[in-house]
């Protein structure tokens, strides 16, 4: 571990750079509740991608050609459904995002695929939302969902009930929840104790701390003590495995605070693979999506561009798989609020996933184990809503 928190600052902001990418704060969009527009089911079905290309940013272009060719290569696998697809640079501004869904709008698109970070998503929204159209952004920020905001980036919400409703049926009943004391640790811890009320468990205790060595290292004898003192049998933590997790995982495993308490994760513990042989870590568990489906749409993207797509890709071609089936059925308000948030959900490109009335999501997850260095699939992500898993 480096000696001043800066290198695990630096560490930590690159771990986490997908999150911020879609995690800006923004204001809850205002505006419509209801239905969406009319569409006519036997014509191509216009649909607005709204990307950030237009920033100057390589990192916004690199995403922008990636959710178009994503959304592309689902439009090529939708049956029973035409979609014509319009491509709209959000720029670099929440002004550029609501232009360009006025825009879409203008020119006749039915639905809003995108855009990207939180604030054009809430922008976007307003803009959109006089006419009534829906908007299914890329951003995992629940504070923008609502009215005709759609998220669709997994949310901390998913992998919380996930693990909680496992951990409750092998008798994990008794939680210490363990956050960065950032905005993304809160959010997590929120998410964290909601699941476990939601679930009848009990917290039983909460503790923070600063996202540097030195301020986990100190908490690490605090958090021991109030799972001692409370009988806590698991620990659940929003650490991320790229930055606090090692520090995290090692301090409690060497204090013996994971003697007789289960370690819990929100995040991908498999995102570097060099942590799995870990001693903190070895028993503990995290959520990830359906792996077979995940590997089949990387492999169909790499085969038709050439490359591998970007973690984020999946989320047009989820979108669009959305949109394809709910069209494919012939109902004029096929692209309605009631439409969308249908019980059984959407297939996509990690697995099921359906959108909520709050205008969040639910994705379904495996549970996962790290065990002798490896990663072991306790409980394989559900195949359809109202089975195992939910």
């Amino acid at each position: 571990m480096p000696s001043t928190d800066t290198p695990l600052r630096r560490i930590a902001a690159r771990a986490t750079a997908l999150l911020a990418l879609i995690w800006l704060a923004a204001c809850e969009p205002t505006g419509m509740s209801g239905g969406g527009p009319r569409i006519d089911p036997d014509a191509p079905v216009q649909v607005a991608l709204l990307v950030p290309n237009g920033s100057g940013n390589q990192t916004d272009a690199l995403l922008a050609r990636n959710f178009e060719n994503a959304a592309r290569l689902a439009i090529a696998d939708l049956q029973g459904a035409q979609i014509d697809l319009r491509v709209y640079p959000t720029g670099a501004s929440d002004q550029g995002a609501a232009n360009a869904a006025t825009q879409a709008i203008n020119d006749g698109a039915k639905i809003l695929l995108g855009p990207l970070y939180a604030g054009s998503a809430a922008a976007a929204g307003i803009a959109a939302a006089p006419s009534g159209t829906n908007v299914l952004a890329f951003s995992n920020n629940p504070d923008v969902a609502g009215g005709n905001v759609f998220i669709l980036g997994a949310t901390f919400d998913s992998a919380a009930e996930r693990l909680v409703g496992y951990g409750m049926r092998h008798g994990l009943t008794r939680y210490m929840i363990v956050y960065s004391d950032d905005n993304a640790g809160r959010v997590g811890r929120d998410a964290i104790a909601g699941a476990i009320g939601r679930a009848s468990a009990e917290v039983a205790g909460q503790q923070g701390y600063p996202l540097s060595q030195q301020g986990i290292l100190s908490a690490v004898p605090g958090i021991t003590n109030q799972i001692d003192a409370t009988g806590a049998n698991a620990v659940f933590t929003t650490a991320n495995v790229a930055a606090d997790l090692p520090a995290l995982s090692t301090g409690l495993y060497e204090q013996g605070a994971l003697d007789g308490a289960r370690l819990l994760g929100l995040t991908r513990w498999d995102a570097a693979p060099q942590a799995l042989s870990q001693p903190g870590l070895q028993g503990g568990l995290f959520a990830l999506p359906d792996q077979s489906t995940t590997a089949a749409f990387e492999s169909r993207y790499q085969a038709r561009y050439g490359q591998a797509p970007h973690p984020l890709a999946g989320l047009a071609y989820d979108g669009i798989a959305a949109i394809g089936a709910l069209v494919a059925r012939g109902d004029a308000n096929a692209l309605s609020r009631g439409a969308l948030t249908q019980g059984q959900g959407f297939s996509g490109t990690s697995g099921i996933f359906r959108l909520n009335r709050d205008g969040t999501n639910t994705r379904g997850l495996a549970v996962a184990e790290i065990r002798n260095n490896r990663v072991n699939i306790l409980e394989p992500a559900p195949r359809s809503f109202g089975g195992a898993g939910f």
